[in-house]
């Protein structure tokens, strides 16, 4: 089963990226988990972010667009990047994302993937 994980960090652990005192830390944290579940097989796809204030939300209302820079939420939490993984259960995954840096100060969001749509 494909789950994709969604890494939910708050503004303070998020700014550690840029940080040069943290970001040595921050990133290594990440490279460890990442280097762990590709060394386990299960990664199919998956990438970091850019911060929410590079983000752009698109909103159709009444057939006109609106355009807001920024994410398109109030939140104490960010998403900072996703994975697609490839595992037998949802237990499985919930192993993994247990061990995400980001379940410490954040959340891990965990959601099947839908198979491909039929052609026709």
């Amino acid at each position: 089963m494909q789950i994709m994980m969604t890494f939910h960090e708050p503004e303070a652990e998020f700014a550690k990226r840029a940080n040069p005192a943290e970001a040595e830390a921050y990133w290594g944290g990440w490279m460890a988990y990442i280097g762990a579940m590709n060394a386990a097989g299960i990664v199919v796809s998956g990438a970091g972010l850019m911060p929410p204030d590079t983000a752009t939300t698109l909103r159709l209302r009444d057939g006109a667009r609106q355009v807001q820079d920024g994410p398109y939420a109030d939140t104490k939490e960010q998403l900072g990047g996703f994975m697609i993984l490839e595992v037998p259960d949802l237990d499985t995954a919930l192993d993994w994302a247990a061990r995400a840096p980001a379940a410490a100060a954040g959340s891990v969001e965990l959601r099947p993937v839908l198979p491909p749509m039929p052609n026709g």
